[in-house]
């Protein structure tokens, strides 16, 4: 059966993706119909893009595919609560269903931060469903920064050992 869990598991193979790129591991699909029509994985540093977060990647290909900015009856899945922008994006695309899988307390605009999903101010809502899969889609990116802390740290230790022997034997 094709729950919020399997839509999920594609969303976060689209983060592996990510990750196997030094990527951010966030992964993102648009669902409509029971058929995934955009899918996305962070690019910002391979693009250089600030705006290239899974969510917007994925939201950009379902709108081609539907051939429409509108993109009413459809359903983001996402591994991180999505940011503001982000969450301009899903209103702008009259979205009508978020699920995501863990909580972002930094830049999180669905509950921790901000909730944009259900602001009267604005002229478009959606519904929110959060922790969807949440250990899985919080390991992934914690085992990432543990990794990149890691490898910082160690190539410091290089770069401390290479000018600690460029000294003696600029000495001897």
């Amino acid at each position: 059966m094709k729950d919020d869990s399997y839509w999920m598991g594609i969303a976060l193979r689209e983060a592996v993706k990510a990750g196997d790129r030094g990527e951010v591991p966030i992964g993102a699909v648009v669902v409509k119909d029971g058929a995934v029509i955009g899918r996305g994985f962070n690019l910002r540093e391979s693009r250089n893009d600030p705006s290239a977060h899974a969510e917007m990647v994925a939201i950009r290909k379902a709108s081609r595919k539907m051939g429409s900015w509108r993109l009413s009856g459809t359903t983001l899945y996402v591994t991180l609560e999505p940011c503001i922008m982000c969450m301009g994006a899903i209103l702008l695309a009259r979205i009508d269903r978020v699920v995501f899988g863990c909580f972002d307390p930094k830049a999180g605009a669905a509950g921790s931060l901000y909730d944009l999903s259900n602001d009267r101010r604005l002229n478009h809502r959606f519904f929110l469903q959060s922790g969807v899969r949440e250990a899985e889609c919080a390991a992934l990116l914690s085992g990432f920064f543990a990794d990149l802390r890691m490898r910082k740290k160690t190539e410091a230790a290089i770069e401390a050992s290479l000018r600690r022997d460029g000294r003696e034997v600029e000495g001897a």
